[in-house]
């Protein structure tokens, strides 16, 4: 039926995506809920919205490499020119512009959805991933800057990481703005230079020297790179700048709250162009995974493309991949037991009925039950909970249902115990 003649489809998924076998599936579900329980706990709310989106909506905000080369999109039944969502801050953007005179302010939203950008796969980098989007509306101070960085803190220490196992990297686009404008940078080439600068890594030294000489000329390019060079010795350069006041602010505010890995880096621009102040990002510091792993910025114009009443916003987003790649290289994913607290090998010939009398007596009390019905063998039976995972299990025949005693055995430390079902109760739950 599913096949082509005799010829069968092939079990591989598409490229740059994954499946999520129940193993795969649990460490994704413990990365959500990492995520979900810190932006709870900090007042967020959860909200959705569907994967498609009209491509124009990405054409005038989202990156030029994005839209150019990334964005899956095709033309729909009806002529409209439909996008998988690369990215969620336009639709979290658009939504808020829809009901601004609703919602009560400041806004606090996040979200996990799943994005699509065609793009080479590779370590850290799919065609299809899921992201924690944490963004904050209506504040125009740096408290935004303050409480959402501090957001981004506390979700990587409750993952187990330790401060020197990563680094906050921060810089303003609007300091960058100043230090164009001082070295005379013409406004119609800075978006370009913003670009340049976000492909730095990815280039030699010589090609983005070159090709910067190419945009401003020599004198220019020179006078930049040596500000660059600066290092924090940029913000006492400019320090009479509004942008450097606010920006130094930021960072010793963050590292009196006890953020001491916050550092400044003057060439840190992120690649989005809706981006219009501070902009931050994550970065691994083990030598094995020398890499990016988030981040976000302020973006206070983009509520203007939808509606007259402009609103400050501040966010970031938190792609899964990376951060599994993260977890795995500093060893601190956690092991994880199945969801299954407890299961029941089944004597031959045991009346079934009776077993399942005894495991919905067990599920309404709070115990999560799987019944072996497979009618192989006990040892048979017992050998495959060496994939399953589950801590508990025990075995039910006639003579437990009759004296409704039971053996509970940890399949970790082989520990076993007797007792009643208030007793096997007890020890299952979780």
């Amino acid at each position: 039926m599913f096949g082509l003649g005799n010829k069968k489809i092939s079990t591989e998924s598409y490229k740059g995506v994954r499946d999520f076998y129940p193993d795969d599936q649990a460490i994704q579900n413990y990365i959500f809920g990492v995520m979900k329980g810190v932006a709870q706990s900090w007042g967020y709310l959860e909200y959705g919205a569907s994967v498609l989106e009209p491509l124009g909506l990405y054409k005038s905000k989202s990156s030029e490499e994005i839209v150019k080369e990334q964005i899956y999109f095709f033309t729909d039944r009806g002529g409209r020119e439909v996008a998988l969502r690369p990215e969620m801050t336009p639709t979290v953007t658009r939504m808020i512009a829809a009901k601004i005179q609703e919602l009560p302010s400041p806004i606090r939203w996040y979200s996990i959805p799943n994005l699509f950008r065609y793009e080479k796969p590779q370590r850290g980098r799919l065609r299809e991933h899921w992201q924690l989007n944490i963004d904050l509306f209506g504040i125009s101070s740096s408290l935004a800057e303050l409480e959402v960085i501090s957001m981004a803190f506390d979700i990587m220490k409750k993952f187990g990481a330790d401060e020197k196992d990563f680094e906050i990297r921060i810089n303003s686009r609007l300091l960058l703005d100043d230090l164009f404008k001082k070295i005379k940078i013409d406004e119609d080439k800075r978006q370009f230079v913003y670009r340049l600068i976000d492909k730095k890594e990815k280039l030699s030294e010589d090609d983005f020297r070159n090709s910067l000489a190419t945009l401003i000329g020599e004198e220019k390019t020179e006078e930049l790179l040596k500000n660059f060079y600066l290092g924090e010795g940029l913000l006492v350069t400019l320090k009479e700048s509004e942008a450097a006041k606010n920006l130094n602010n930021i960072i010793n505010t963050l590292r009196d709250r006890g953020i001491s890995n916050v550092v400044f880096i003057p060439t840190l621009t992120r690649g989005f162009d809706y981006y219009t102040g501070a902009v931050f990002e994550v970065f691994d510091t083990n030598k094995e995974n020398p890499r990016s792993l988030f981040g976000g910025g302020r973006y206070d114009d983009l509520i203007g493309s939808f509606t007259s009443q402009n609103v400050s916003a501040f966010g970031f987003g938190m792609g899964d991949v990376t951060i599994k790649d993260f977890l795995e290289t500093h060893k601190i994913m956690p092991e994880i037991d199945s969801t299954t607290d407890l299961f029941i090998c089944v004597v031959p010939e045991t009346n079934i009925e009776e077993v399942y009398k005894i495991a919905q007596n067990l599920r309404e009390n709070s115990v999560r039950v799987a019944v072996d019905i497979s009618g192989k063998k006990l040892p048979d039976q017992l050998k495959s909970l060496d994939k399953r995972k589950i801590p508990f299990v025990m075995t039910v025949g006639e003579e437990e249902i009759k004296n409704q005693t039971f053996t509970v055995r940890n399949t970790k430390t082989r520990e076993e115990k007797n007792g009643n079902l208030e007793e096997v109760i007890k020890l299952c739950v979780r």
